[in-house]
């Protein structure tokens, strides 16, 4: 019985950074490869990729995707500590399972129809982001949050910790959803919980993820109270463990990034949310590419970030202000910067050529990568494993209308139970 692949493209343009560029006729295998096409094989769907760019899907690796509910820009203006004490943690006093799944979903929707095929959560009610990023046909490393304070799911972090222990004895590898154990940050999580937490990962072979050094008070008042910097006093107290996510990791010293590769963490940098929330510094790329840290791109929160999920703009938001802080414009040009979102990305996205956006297409269709990145694009399709999560510019796993709609009736009960 011969194979069926899951779509042929004719006449397209696939992009991937392992093989450079390939035009041609594609097939897109179930397990994410590719290979070229004679033209006869058994096929679900053939599409005219004449006009699409195939590349792979991209990746976001620090969300609360759920703060979708949060209506975005109601706190702009408001400094981080002031923004987290008077806008986030009483507005996420009263979430509720219902509430995260309509934020959930309408994220969901978001990255779906920006061409992002996974991201890295942290927030509430986590089985129920699973749930719907499940349901959404797409991947999550989808974090539990864990602290000794603001946590409207659990009395108290033992309670978090301990639903987590049950997602991750529940979970297989081959799942597209796994869990994390989401340490908030050593300023929220006593070093009991942090050493708990820890533990937990080691015991389950689970991932740990956090916030780390995204402020200069954040890392002064860690040194003050521990003489240690915020990475030194993790790995003091052995808190990294292989594959922790941190995020922001901005105000660190190279001798701290020297302990994030040796104990190979993964460290996200979040542009957008360090500019809008005015932290004073963004990760410093070069050190970290110095020593070979694993640096990924994420969004942060819809209501702390550049008010949304589009990694494509994360993207060429890391890249400009590379070159804007260190004085290089050799910094990220448009194939480093893409490598770096959808590194590891085992699914597909097809961007719209017939986007104005992606004009002048260039001699030998030489810009199409500067364009997409620098300019953004329509995303048509998206493969995972084999199924069409989404096709010519429609999402078949997730009703677009519908989720937007229901965010906006959500955010409206929320405020009148208020009054």
């Amino acid at each position: 019985m011969s194979e069926e692949y899951a779509a042929r493209y004719t006449d397209t343009i696939l992009y991937d950074s392992s093989t450079n560029k390939f035009v041609g006729d594609v097939l897109i295998h179930d397990d994410g490869s590719w290979s070229k096409s004679n033209g006869d094989e058994d096929v679900r769907q053939d599409i005219d990729g004449s006009s699409r760019l195939l590349t792979r899907s991209l990746q976001n690796w620090h969300t609360h995707l759920a703060m979708q509910l949060n209506a975005r820009d109601f706190s702009d203006g408001y400094p981080l500590n002031q923004w987290l004490n008077e806008v986030i943690f009483p507005t996420e006093a009263r979430l509720s399972p219902e509430y995260v799944r309509v934020g959930a979903t309408a994220a969901a929707s978001e990255m779906i129809a920006t061409g992002c095929s996974f991201a890295a959560d942290m927030y509430f009610y986590p089985a129920i982001t699973g749930k719907v990023l499940e349901d959404a046909g797409i991947r999550g490393l989808v974090g539990g949050p864990v602290s000794d304070f603001a946590l409207p799911s659990h009395p108290d972090a033992k309670s978090a910790l301990d639903e987590i222990d049950n997602l991750l004895q529940t979970q297989s590898t081959h799942d597209r959803i796994q869990y994390a154990i989401a340490t908030h940050s050593i300023y929220l999580c006593s070093e009991e919980t942090l050493v708990r937490a820890a533990d937990l990962a080691e015991r389950r072979q689970g991932r740990l993820h956090i916030h780390v050094s995204e402020t200069r008070k954040e890392v002064a008042d860690c040194f003050e109270k521990t003489g240690k910097y915020p990475v030194e006093y993790l790995d003091s107290i052995d808190f990294f463990k292989p594959g922790t996510v941190c995020a922001h990791a901005s105000w660190v010293k190279k001798n701290e990034i020297r302990i994030l590769k040796n104990r190979s963490v993964t460290a996200v940098h979040c542009p957008s949310s360090n500019m809008k929330l005015a932290c004073g510094g963004t990760l410093s790329l070069p050190a970290y590419q110095e020593v070979g840290v694993d640096v990924r791109i994420g969004t942060d929160g819809a209501a702390s970030s550049g008010n949304g999920l589009n990694v494509l703009s994360e993207a060429r938001t890391a890249s400009l202000v590379q070159r804007h802080d260190h004085w290089d414009a050799t910094l990220l040009p448009a194939k480093d910067i893409f490598q770096m979102a959808t590194k590891g990305s085992q699914d597909w996205v097809a961007w719209d050529l017939d986007d104005v956006r992606m004009y002048p297409r260039g001699r030998s269709s030489n810009r199409h990568l500067a364009n997409l990145v620098f300019n953004g694009a329509n995303c048509l399709d998206m493969w995972v494993e084999g199924q069409a999560v989404r096709q010519d510019g429609t999402t078949n796993t997730v009703d677009q209308r519908k989720a937007m709609n229901d965010l906006e009736v959500s955010i409206q009960s929320y405020y009148e139970g208020l009054e």
